[in-house]
């Protein structure tokens, strides 16, 4: 199986299957209510349709779990292949240019290799556990920022509980919050961003599974917000909150997030 070929090629048919359909309302158009409990617009079903018809003709792994569709048993291949179609499909349906195809791939429950296609700016982010995390063919490491008073980090929190967001904020530098966590977990794996915080509690295993062994092979640290170790079920019903940084700093984050 070459996982980063198929990627490739899936990149082109979603890309292809998708096109002119960013920031139009008939992208946002209501479809189904998916298996992970939101909304599926129109441009989910699409991308989700073409990944699994490719998945179906080649015998890429056994399980698909993806955002939409939750679980399906492909029965050909090995292994487990974890899809968010459009990560950050709300930036896709209004047209920011911050969204992202994930695949994760995972061997007897460890994740392996990891793909994330900015589909907005057309960047390729790519890892295999043990081998380095890539942006567009190049190795790619995470920040040296040592100090928090001068990091960027992205933050996602609780709408009605404010307080622990508010206190890690006027510690950074720079507050971001892009809305695609793939994508963000892998500007952390290049540098870009400091530090990813997702403290919501809805993020599943889709969302994440790809970016984390990005961030991890750039030389990152991901934990739950106790600094623990982070595991995420194998269905897409279940949320987690997480902490991933360019690991100088995280220490600091897990105690100001205490």
């Amino acid at each position: 199986m070459d996982f980063l070929r198929s990627c490739e090629e899936i990149t082109r048919l979603v890309e292809d299957g998708i096109a002119g359909m960013a920031g139009t309302p008939a992208s946002g158009a209501y479809v189904k209510m998916g298996a992970d409990g939101t909304p599926t617009k129109r441009i989910d079903q699409v991308a989700e349709d073409i990944v699994v018809s490719y998945l179906r003709d080649n015998a890429l792994c056994e399980t698909l779990v993806s955002e939409e569709c939750g679980t399906i048993r492909l029965g050909d291949g090995s292994g487990t292949v974890f899809l968010d179609p459009i990560d950050g499909t709300y930036n896709a349906i209004s047209g920011i240019p911050f969204y992202a195809l994930s695949i994760a791939y995972a061997e007897q429950g460890t994740i392996t290799r990891g793909f994330v296609r900015d589909l907005g700016h057309r960047e390729t982010f790519y890892a295999e556990k043990g081998h380095g995390a890539y942006l567009d063919g190049q190795p790619v490491r995470v920040s040296p920022t040592k100090l928090l008073e001068e990091s960027a980090i992205s933050v996602y929190g609780r709408k009605f509980n404010p307080g622990t967001v508010l206190r890690l904020g006027q510690k950074i530098r720079r507050w971001r919050l892009f809305g695609a966590s793939a994508l963000e977990l892998c500007y952390v794996a290049s540098g870009r961003l400091d530090g990813f915080i997702d403290l919501r509690d809805t993020l599943r295993v889709t969302d994440a599974a790809a970016g984390m062994l990005l961030c991890e092979e750039a030389g990152g640290l991901v934990s739950d917000l106790n600094g623990e170790t982070i595991a995420f079920p194998n269905e897409v019903t279940v949320g987690r909150c997480l902490v991933a940084t360019n690991r100088v700093i995280h220490q600091k984050v897990i105690e100001y997030l205490r």
